[in-house]
Order: structure tokens, then sequence, then C-alpha cells
């Protein structure tokens, strides 16, 4: 009975002891105390982060790790589409939930999103050092700063990539995750069905919903969309940096139905863009507009992907781009292959100038280095890939 009554008592932080034993008594205040120090000691004595807690209900031992836990304050700061599901939301048919069968650039470019939405979060950026800085910028190395989940399941299995894999570039990483390789001892890396885990995780986010069309022989699962309003919102902020030659940040994201003040809205705005010019979905948000407004708009953004995907980004603007020229990094950055672009005042659209003075502002006000680094490669390979195809 006196087992079954030292079993009892551990199970329940709050109940009398059941014996008239003193030392019942003793222990049960000891492992009570211990228990309040539970957090601090198990943290101490592991190691690894990890944490136990008593849950109060059931008396029981909860083992986690603080650095699964969503940040509240990355949520605020996070729109509720990521980059990829805003390319992925422009390609689909709205009434028939399916993507064009004949656009082969739609796969490469999300997977270069991916490392762009990672370095918007401040996951990755590019590995320090002087050897490194004389390659192209889609050359260099890309390295984990953070290696906390953001809860999306692609952005999650990258990092978990990056953190075991050997030191490797960003033109090598978008290769990879596209399965792009000869190596066989590296196409594990490769992430599969991104376009149908893209479509589900907009479904449990209320965008589309999931249906069945019968496709010749096949049943194909289809998405249309609900919620009309989040691909009118992407559309608009496609239209403010292409039909629009002002640029105001704080109104990219302000549909936003939860209340989120957005971290660098117009860098993450610009790269929204470029990717959806790279993944041929660009257009279908430009159908209602003229031929020749359509190809001035094409025209555009062909511009800046070029002057973008260098580093320092657009050098021909005022101030020697971005980050400002009196960066002693930035002299050292700048390769002697990337293209000079001469400053031109656009016809239509946002000009570079303006682009770079408001992403100027957000780099001052909390952004890394790197991480615009990391973008900067990214829409090199993307432009590289424009001019294969």
């Amino acid at each position: 009975m006196a087992s079954t009554s030292g079993l009892q008592r551990r199970r329940g932080t709050g109940h009398a002891p059941l014996s008239n034993d003193p030392g019942d008594e003793e222990v049960d205040s000891t492992w009570r105390l211990s228990g309040q120090r539970s957090d601090a000691a198990i943290e101490r004595l592991s190691g690894t982060g990890s944490r136990n807690r008593i849950d109060p209900g059931s008396g029981h031992q909860v083992a986690y790790d603080p650095r699964d836990l969503v940040d509240a304050g990355e949520e605020r700061t996070c729109p509720h589409l990521t980059l990829m599901e805003e390319v992925l939301l422009l390609g689909l048919k709205d009434a028939q939930g399916y993507l064009s069968f004949w656009n082969d650039k739609l796969s490469y470019t999300l997977r270069g999103c991916i490392l762009m939405e990672l370095a918007l979060r401040g996951r990755i950026g590019i590995a320090k050092g002087a050897h490194l800085r004389r390659e192209d910028v889609s050359d260099r190395i890309i390295q984990l700063h953070n290696a906390k989940l953001t809860g999306e399941p692609l952005l999650d299995e990258t990092l978990r990539h990056i953190q075991q894999a050997p030191p490797t570039s960003i033109a090598e990483w978008v290769d990879l995750l596209s399965g792009d390789t000869w190596n066989m001892m590296r196409l594990s890396l490769q992430l599969k069905q991104v376009r149908e885990r893209l479509a589900k995780g907009l479904v449990e986010k209320g965008v589309l919903r999931t249906e069945k069309r019968n496709f010749l022989l096949f049943d194909m699962p289809t998405h249309p969309i609900v919620d009309m309003s989040a691909k009118d919102a992407v559309r608009r902020r496609v239209y403010a940096l292409t039909l629009s030659q002002n640029v105001h940040g704080p109104s990219l994201y302000k549909d936003e139905k939860q209340d989120r003040a957005v971290a660098l809205p117009v860098t993450r705005a610009l790269c929204m863009l470029c990717s959806a010019f790279s993944a041929d979905v660009f257009e279908n948000a430009m159908r209602h507009l003229s031929t020749q407004v359509r190809e001035q708009a094409d025209e555009h953004v062909s511009h800046l992907i070029e002057a973008f995907g260098q580093w320092p980004m657009a050098p021909h603007t005022p101030g020697g781009g971005l980050p400002p020229r009196s960066s002693v990094d930035t002299a050292q950055a700048r390769s002697a292959k990337a293209p000079f672009l001469k400053q031109r005042k656009p016809r239509m659209g946002a000009s570079s100038t303006d682009l770079v003075l408001a992403m100027r502002t957000e780099y001052e006000h909390g952004g890394v280095e790197s991480a615009f680094e990391v973008i900067a490669g990214v829409l090199q390979v993307l432009a590289r890939m424009d001019s294969l195809v």
C-alpha cells in the first residue's frame, strides 16, 4: 500500500500525503521543490535546450523544445501567405483550380522562392569569408543562421537539409532542391510534390478548396479558389510595382486580415514580382491590359531582375545601390563579372532608384546584409534561367 500511495503522490503536485510516515512527507516535499526547479535543472544538465514541465492537470512531465514553438513576434511580421504560395496563386486558374500543363519554369522558380523566404525570415545568409566575396553572388555559400522552425513544412524541410548538408552555393541549392543534379548521393535533398503541398497549405489557410476533376481517363485533384480576396491582394502588389511609379511600402500589405506589420514589405513584394515573372505566371495578372502595356511591363520587370540580381543590388543608382557604397564589404563584394546596367527612367512602374531608396530604409531598420545577398543570388539564378530558356 505504501508503494501505491507513493505512486499517487507523484502523479499530482497538490495532494496531501496519504500515509502518516514522516519520511513520505519529506520525500513528497522534496519532489515538489525539485519539480518547481525542473526547468532550469534539466536544461542545465541536458545541454540541448529542451525543457521539462509538469502538466498541472495530469501531473505528468511534458518535454518540449522551445525552439520549435511558433514565435508570436515573427508571426506578426510575416504575411499570411509565403512567397511560394503567392506565386502559385497567380498561376492557378480561378474556377478550374489547376496550373498550366505547359509551364516548365514554375517548379524551378518555387525552389528559389523557398530560399528567399528563408532569407527574409532571417534563417539563412551568406557565409563569411573574404575568398567567397570574389565569387559571383549566386556562387556564394549559404550558411544557416537560425535553425528555429517556421511552421511551414517546405521551409522547415529545407532548413533541415541546409543544416545537415555540406557547404553549398545558392545556385547549387536551387538545383538540388529541384532534383537537377547528377550526384546520386544528393538526390535525397530534392523537395518532392512542391506544387501539391503548397496547394494543400492554401486549402488549410482557407484560400483554396479541393475537388476531383476528370482529365481524359484519370481523376485528378484540383484546387479552385475560394477566397478571391487573397489573389486580388497579390495582384495589387504586382500592379503597385509595375503600373504605379510611386513606392509606398506600408500600403503593400495593409490588406492583411490579421493585425500584421509585415517586415521588409518592399523587398518581399519585389521578390514576389521577379519570381512571378520568372515562373511565367506574371502575365496572368496582366491579361486585362493592352498588348503594348503588357510588353512594357515585361521589359520593366526584366530590367528589375537584372538590376537586383547582382551584388550590390542596382549599383547604377545614386548611392551605389544596396547596401550603400560607403560599406567596406560592399566595395569588396562586387564581382568583376557583374553587369553594370545604365540608369534609365522606366516608361512605367516603379524605378529601380525608388525601389532602392525604399529597400535601403528597410535595410537600415532591421535588415540583414547577408539576407539581401541571398535574395540577389537567387534573382541572378532566375535571370540566367530566363536567358537559357
